[in-house]
């Protein structure tokens, strides 16, 4: 009936041979609610559904209609599985950066995920929460800061987005916009006399299903009293 059902960035596909004896193609969505539905034109090999980034994950049907009579189905599942791959600062790893001052990249932080699922989704905040030299607060903001952020850096537009989509099976990274590795005075963890460790939690949170993204890393300062001579060590919990 169907020669392919794919999800190719935000975009569910269904492709058909053109002489296929059907005249509409109608997605349903989980909850059994109609999501699209779609004209075939004579001749036409394919339709396409915008899923965008606001849609329920889960089992969505496909159906083919010729008049009012169903003549095929099918079902994709569309569920996208974020996973963090590596995460590292600015100070550390400089080639992971974007392309510049080092006053600006070094207080930064990157995170390379990836998305094994099968459907799209969004991140709309980067946090770090724990010791880190100027974390987020719970809420998902900075210390000093009262307005609600995502903390993503865009290189290109040079600013901070709303949200970065990533596709299924694509891999991206992430930058952060709001110097969490910067030494601030009065905000979270400062160098000392004393080598110093700790921990913090990365959270990405998403759109799609609300969902949060989570990995724990220890943190580890040299002694100096200086912010400049303070090394700092990152490692996986």
């Amino acid at each position: 009936m169907f020669r392919q059902v794919t999800v190719e960035g935000t975009e569910l596909i269904v492709q058909f041979d053109s002489d296929s004896e059907f005249d509409q193609i109608n997605l349903i969505q989980p909850d059994g609610e109609l999501f699209g539905q779609r004209e075939v034109a004579a001749g036409s090999q394919q339709v396409s559904f915008d899923l965008g980034t606001a849609y329920a994950p889960g089992e969505y049907e496909i159906v083919a209609l010729s008049g009012e009579e169903t003549v095929g189905e099918s079902s994709h599942s569309v569920q996208p599985n974020l996973g963090i791959i590596e995460m590292g600062i600015g100070r550390n790893q400089p080639e992971e950066m974007w392309d510049g001052p080092e006053s600006e990249t070094e207080e930064e932080a990157f995170v390379t995920l990836e998305n094994q699922g099968t459907g799209p989704d969004a991140v709309t905040k980067l946090l770090f929460i724990g010791d880190v030299p100027y974390p987020s607060d719970d809420e998902g903001t900075n210390y000093v800061d009262d307005e609600d952020v995502s903390g993503i850096y865009d290189p290109e537009s040079d600013s901070e987005v709303e949200q970065v989509i990533i596709a299924p099976g694509e891999q991206i990274t992430l930058y952060s916009s709001r110097s969490p590795f910067a030494f601030v005075p009065g905000a979270g963890t400062s160098c000392s006399e004393e080598s110093k460790t700790g921990e913090f939690e990365l959270i990405l949170e998403t759109r799609v299903g609300g969902d949060r993204v989570t990995k724990t890393y220890r943190i580890q300062y040299s002694a100096s009293q200086e912010p400049d001579n303070c090394e700092i060590s990152i490692s996986e919990a």
